[in-house]
């Protein structure tokens, strides 16, 4: 038998059975943004002065870098899930968020003076902020993990990988509205270092229950 025509006879009878056990991706999503916000809303809540920062640029730079990221990475990770399917697409579009933010960070630094970037970087609270988004995301990885392992990753790291990222970045987007630091240089460096933790945890983790 043909190798390429194995694995897609291979993939379509995994791609069934993954449809009978498991969640549809659409489902997964909103199940995601609910359990979310229920944690978010009940151990942390919404910033006092949300309503007059919600058209500043700096917030809306902030909540456009973390709504294009968290829905680039949910599109990787699915699909990271079926064997055939090429990344290349979806890791590219991963460089949209990545670009604004980069953009977002060259605007501020031209604006502020250079004896302001330090504490523009540092803000307030960034130990909370970490803490924040790990502990939002990491219920999400959970689920996410556990919804990869009903499909057929052939690439078990990176889907894993994919996972945290796409976990990190939905809870940064809930934390964008609590979060009281809107500098781009802050989002940068702490909700960057925050989703580096789940993207390990999850291509460690990947790689060892999503084999097959």
């Amino acid at each position: 038998m043909d190798t390429q025509f194995l694995i897609e006879t291979l993939a379509s009878d995994r791609d069934r059975k993954a449809r009978d056990r498991g969640p549809s991706w659409l489902f997964l999503a909103v199940l995601a943004a609910g359990t979310t916000g229920v944690f978010f809303f009940g151990a942390i809540g919404l910033r006092p002065d949300l309503f007059y920062v919600w058209e500043t640029a700096r917030f809306l730079s902030k909540f456009a870098i973390t709504g294009t990221l968290a829905v680039t990475a949910f599109l990787a990770m699915r699909a990271s899930a079926r064997p055939g399917v090429s990344m290349k697409q979806s890791l590219e579009w991963l460089f949209l968020p990545g670009g604004l933010l980069a953009l977002s960070v060259a605007a501020e630094l031209f604006a502020l003076s250079p004896d302001l970037w330090a504490t523009s970087l540092t803000g307030m609270n960034f130990l909370f902020c970490v803490i924040a988004i790990v502990s939002l995301g990491t219920p999400l990885l959970l689920m996410f993990l556990w919804a990869l392992r009903r499909q057929a990753p052939t690439r078990p790291a990176l889907a894993g990988a994919m996972a945290g990222l796409a976990a990190a970045s939905m809870a940064a987007l809930f934390y964008t509205a609590q979060c009281p630091n809107d500098s781009p240089l802050f989002v940068a460096v702490w909700y960057s270092f925050a989703s580096l933790i789940l993207v390990a945890a999850g291509a460690f983790a990947g790689n060892r229950v999503l084999r097959w």
